[in-house]
């Protein structure tokens, strides 16, 4: 099938669209999100006697071996961009308005080559995890591929887009943490809880992204929010959304214990600088619900979403949080500084 490919289409040219299809500043969405998942089996890994009424001990669980780890995370960080093939070659129409410069609507990326080839390194990526790592990941790295499909379709009704795309993220949470080792305690309140925060963040991350696209999905009949209730309405919507994540932690943590792991100054430190990212971007885009402004603001939404992301890490490993929160804010900047085509 990928010889096929490379045989019709000039090898570099096919390859050069389809990374930029890619689009990897959205890469460490997936990312991080799944490195909650391998940071905190490598905190349970190592972990002596009970913590806690979460079942935050160790059973049967190692260390992740480096070359391990290293894989799972490159599927993780490759899974944004190659379910993005997926995700344009099921919204074309829309893009035709809201993106025509984007390879596979402008013709630079032929659409069913590149499906191949996402389907090639998909295929790849379920026998490396049924072989290599731990078979049981095959179910959310399945169910993240549908739900990406699903995805599409729901982005039409409304809260069910956003919804259904903070499920498919969550479960790059869940991949990481099941890829990682062997387990007999399968899922606990903690974990139940940073993969709801997980789904929650990047449901609001993606409610952001919808002013760009207003135009097209309203033309091509997509009833997201926006397209719902007017840019008027949802200037102040996006003002009061901004607060979502920081009501439900506190009052899951506080009220219902969803947590069973004590804050420390890392954390605190950091989730003041996640919820003045979180306000910020309701801020622009209550200022920008419309023009290159709504384009331009995404970098402060993906690093709110990114960098929240971060901050879970560090509610478990505060030095790892903090160097994936700085990491991830300045390369979020710099990929996203590569795509300055608002229609691509």
């Amino acid at each position: 099938m990928v010889a096929e490919i490379i045989k019709r289409v000039p090898m570099l040219t096919f390859l050069k669209a389809y990374i930029k299809s890619m689009r990897l500043y959205y890469s460490f969405v997936t990312g991080i999100a799944g490195w909650i998942g391998v940071s905190f089996y490598q905190y349970v890994a190592h972990s002596t006697g009970p913590r806690g009424t979460s079942n935050i001990a160790r059973t049967i669980e190692v260390p992740t071996p480096p070359e391990k780890m290293l894989v799972i995370l490159l599927i993780l960080f490759l899974a944004w961009g190659i379910n993005q093939i997926i995700n344009d070659f099921l919204g074309r129409n829309e893009d035709r308005i809201n993106a025509p410069d984007r390879p596979m609507v402008s013709g630079e990326l032929n659409p069913h080559h590149a499906l191949a080839l996402s389907a090639s390194l998909l295929l790849m990526s379920f026998m490396i995890t049924w072989f290599f790592l731990q078979p049981i990941a095959i179910l959310p790295l399945v169910a993240g591929v549908m739900l990406n499909v699903v995805y599409e379709y729901a982005k039409g009704y409304g809260i069910w887009g956003n919804i259904v795309f903070g499920l498919m993220i969550s479960m790059c949470g869940l991949f990481g943490f099941y890829a990682s080792g062997p387990m007999d305690i399968w899922m606990t309140r903690s974990r139940f809880s940073a993969l709801f925060f997980i789904a929650v963040m990047n449901g609001l991350m993606t409610y952001y992204t919808y002013f760009k696209d207003f135009t097209g999905d309203m033309a091509a009949g997509k009833r997201t929010i926006i397209v719902r209730f007017g840019l008027e309405k949802n200037r102040y919507i996006s003002i009061a959304a901004s607060f979502l994540p920081s009501i439900l932690f506190i009052a899951g943590y506080f009220g219902f214990h969803s947590f069973e792991i004590r804050l420390n100054n890392t954390f605190i430190i950091l989730g003041v600088l996640t919820v003045f990212l979180q306000i910020w971007t309701g801020y622009l885009y209550y200022m920008n619900p419309r023009g290159e402004m709504t384009y331009y603001s995404l970098v402060t939404n993906f690093r709110a979403c990114t960098c929240g992301q971060a901050t879970i890490i560090a509610m478990f490993n505060p030095t790892l949080g903090m160097v994936l929160f700085l990491v991830t804010y300045v390369f979020v900047g710099f990929l996203f500084n590569l795509h300055t085509n608002i229609k691509a």
